[in-house]
């Protein structure tokens, strides 16, 4: 079957995608799947015949849980891609988190893959978990307020 895990879609970028990228405390940041085809979101099918028996077995994705590497954890399904018309740090409508502190983070995006089979007068489901990791970098943003007066 090939199965992969999801290639993981982020806004802000990861620090790979570009090494200038910079989220920000209490921002939002987007994920989601960046290539949700049959090999990294399903569904997709096999069957085998050998010797007179046959079984079948039909995979694909039932979430993915992302580890914000923080301790913290979302869990989400393909998500929705940032659109770049958006600047007013709008929060993804399915798939998002904030970090709270500054620092640099390794993200991990797990695919938990259910792979339905059936065959030889048996049936049965096989959990299948698949991971790929990005760097981010996040900082905080200080805003100072400066008096004008009169002169």
């Amino acid at each position: 079957m090939m199965l992969r895990a999801v290639e993981l879609g982020t806004f802000p970028m990861s620090v790979a995608a570009d090494p200038d990228a910079l989220g920000y405390v209490g921002w939002n940041v987007w994920l989601w799947a960046e290539d949700p085809g049959p090999t990294t979101w399903g569904p997709v099918t096999m069957s085998v015949s050998e010797g007179g028996y046959s079984v079948t077995a039909t995979a694909r994705v039932s979430d993915v849980v992302w580890d914000m590497g923080n301790g913290d954890t979302i869990t989400c399904g393909a998500g929705t891609p940032w659109n770049p018309q958006l600047t007013h740090n709008e929060p993804s409508p399915d798939c998002g988190y904030q970090y709270q502190r500054e620092g640099e983070y390794e993200v991990t995006a797990t695919s938990h893959w259910e792979v339905q089979w059936s065959g030889i007068g048996e049936s049965g489901v096989i959990p299948l978990d698949l991971s790929d990791t990005a760097d981010f970098r996040i900082a905080e943003v200080q805003v100072v307020n400066v008096a004008v007066g009169n002169g």
